[in-house]
């Protein structure tokens, strides 16, 4: 086993924790909806999808063979991140800009028309408004942890696609 395939492996392997993490979060913020009744608002759920995305992504790029796969895979979970970042900003600049809407009545019908909010009414339907500030969990709100999450995963995947950029210029020879 040559050095590049050993390499490839361990990508992998990090995209499958990188997958758990995400289900991981998603577990919390199920646990916050149903242990400790926070109702989720439209922002929430469209950080819920985002984090599924991205697992997703990363459980299906743990499965290809090659690196340009999981490059394309990887590219696909930077954006799904940047994505969230933005939603998450959003989200924090609301809560701390209390009368500041997110747009509840324009945003949520689509995403509770949205197929897995039919599917799983309990987990994607909204339920609350963005403005709504829960307690702090070791003093950050809880769209800052997700914050946090988004850039923790979106900083080191943009980083190993920079760092394989030559192996997988190599491997399409």
């Amino acid at each position: 086993m040559n050095d590049n395939t050993a390499l490839l492996r361990r990508e992998r392997r990090l995209l499958v924790l990188l997958g758990f993490v995400c289900l991981g979060l998603l577990a919390g913020a199920l646990y916050m909806q149903f242990v400790k009744n926070e109702d989720p608002c439209t922002l929430c759920i469209i950080q819920r999808y985002f984090f599924a995305l991205i697992a997703f992504f990363a459980f299906f790029g743990a499965t290809l063979k090659g690196w340009r796969g999981v490059a394309v895979l990887e590219t696909l979970i930077a954006i799904t991140a940047a994505a969230g970042i933005a939603a998450a900003v959003r989200h924090v600049y609301i809560q701390l800009n209390p009368g500041f809407s997110c747009g509840f009545d324009q945003l949520q019908p689509v995403v509770d028309s949205l197929p897995p909010a039919q599917w799983l009414p309990s987990v994607f339907k909204v339920g609350g408004l963005c403005e709504t500030v829960y307690p702090p969990i070791f003093g950050i709100l809880l769209p800052g942890w997700a914050l946090i999450a988004f850039v923790a995963i979106f900083v080191p995947v943009v980083a190993s696609l920079w760092r394989n950029r030559t192996r997988r210029a190599l491997s399409a020879l």
